[in-house]
């Protein structure tokens, strides 16, 4: 590497950003803390690419689809670059670390490749490339390329660095407990790109959960690959995800704490209970199954069975009864038979969960999967297969929502629901929308004063994934549409 150039942070915020991110909820704190970091150097955010000094893109590899539409998007701004060379045009995240010189190879108009694990270095990099450095690559190292401790150092994230108007809403935020995976599914490619799985330091993770409760923060999703596999080792004492909620939930001004993505086997009994003796834990849990049949689990490389992950869900039904249980499944994985499908089906019955995420299987370059296995199910057989397991999982959830019809829920208010928005309303009174505490989702029309607030809604009408209310007036909480038109 060429000789390091200082930039100093803080001056004015003259340059412009624009960040387009895809995929799950790790790439969206990791852009946050892009952000964060980028604002030191005097950056305001912009959405649009004309207008950016410096235009990225945080990227997934999990799909097949999330990769190609990035480099769609890549070749629509190829004209706009070239005819602004001072434009800087990234690439980081997952896609980043998989294909690391392959994008520059494709896209050689790209000034820079940044892995997940690499995000720190992004404003030097930005700084080589305006200097008329090319193609500036930084990446993790391999799981075969050096000894783990050094591994694991080259995928450290920074994620004390946080920028509010980056969330989904000022009053929720994603708190990163664990990096990386070690379960290495055949199917999945998230162990090479995001590294060996770590916990952070627990002193560190309530630190930074203080911070987002002084920044108006009322709900922090903790996040991690398999994030009831939590651990942190030191010295004699061991850290798990039960002792972490309990520490979390003493925090001031947070009023509720989720988790996701769980992992079957390490859902135990003391985590359950902590879930069920803590108010402010949410009683919602998803935890992927991918598949019903013991022989695609095996194929997959899941580590568990269907009977295993029965005596989960047995497990939390009898711990938390009012627990809503979302999952993940994969159709047309390699070799899957008309059979081995129904099973996946009955086990969605079987179940009942929430909801579902359905994916048809891609090959992943680069995992055991794609070494090992034809991908042998044609391609509408997936489709039609994805669309019944839908149908299914929709008749469940509408069937269990139905309970709903009548009942007062506490909602954590969000903002404007996405038809507000689509529909352009302007003004106070708006379609609202928020979560209640088992993450169901729920509109009603309201007043935009109502964010950030907890408050009592009557559920009055149901859909499969949504719920339609009203304010109840009480009074502790007067029903603010009053006050509007007062």
């Amino acid at each position: 590497m060429s000789d390091s150039i200082t930039i100093q942070p803080n001056p004015p915020a003259t340059k412009h950003l624009y960040i387009d991110t895809v995929g799950c909820q790790m790439n969206v704190l990791d852009s946050e803390m892009v952000v964060a970091s980028l604002r030191k150097y005097g950056y305001a955010l912009t959405g649009s690419p004309e207008q950016a000094d410096v235009m990225l893109f945080n990227t997934c590899s999990v799909r097949e689809h999330a990769e190609e539409k990035t480099y769609h998007n890549l070749f629509h701004l190829k004209q706009l670059k070239l005819a602004n060379p001072g434009k800087v045009l990234g690439v980081m995240g997952c896609m980043a670390q998989k294909d690391q010189k392959a994008i520059f190879e494709r896209t050689p108009f790209v000034d820079l490749v940044v892995g997940p694990g690499q995000l720190h270095r992004i404003p030097e990099l930005i700084e080589r490339a305006q200097a008329g450095e090319k193609h500036q690559l930084a990446v993790s190292l391999s799981r075969r390329d050096g000894n783990v401790d050094d591994i694991k150092r080259s995928h450290e994230t920074f994620d004390p660095l946080r920028d509010p108007e980056m969330r989904p809403t000022p009053f929720q935020a994603y708190l990163r407990i664990q990096i990386g995976c070690d379960k290495f599914c055949t199917y999945c490619i998230v162990p090479m790109t995001r590294g060996p799985e770590q916990g952070r330091a627990p002193e560190q993770i309530v630190a930074e959960a203080q911070e987002l409760a002084r920044q108006g923060c009322k709900e922090i999703v903790l996040l991690g690959q398999t994030v009831n596999s939590y651990r942190y080792v030191q010295g004699e004492k061991t850290t798990r995800m039960a002792d972490l909620l309990h520490m979390l939930h003493e925090i001031d001004g947070i009023e509720r704490l989720k988790f996701v993505t769980n992992y079957p086997k390490d859902m135990t009994k003391e985590l359950l209970e902590t879930v069920r003796d803590l108010p402010k834990c949410s009683p919602y849990l998803h935890v992927p199954a991918q598949s019903g049949s013991d022989n695609i689990l095996k194929k997959m490389k899941r580590g568990y069975t269907t009977a295993d992950y029965y005596e989960m869900m047995d497990r939390i039904n009898a711990i938390i009864p009012e627990a809503s249980v979302s999952s993940d499944f994969i159709v047309g994985f390699c070799g899957e038979t008309e059979e081995e499908f129904q099973m996946t089906m009955d086990m969605v019955r079987r179940c009942r969960f929430k909801n579902s995420f359905v994916f048809q299987y891609s090959v992943r370059p680069g995992t055991k999967g794609a070494e090992i296995y034809e991908d042998d199910i044609p391609e509408d057989v997936k489709h039609r297969r994805n669309l019944d397991l839908l149908a299914v999982q929709n008749k469940i959830s509408l069937e269990d929502n139905m309970k709903f019809l009548g009942q007062k829920v506490e909602i954590l208010v969000e903002g404007p629901s996405k038809w507000s928005v689509r529909k352009g309303q302007t003004g106070d009174l708006r379609q609202m929308t928020g979560r209640t505490k088992c993450d169901r989702i729920v509109v009603w029309d309201g007043n935009v004063r109502q964010a950030g607030q907890l408050l009592p809604v009557q559920i009055t009408d149901v859909y499969a994934f949504t719920l339609f209310g009203m304010v109840e007036t009480t009074e502790s909480t007067p029903n603010l549409l009053q006050i509007a038109n007062a």
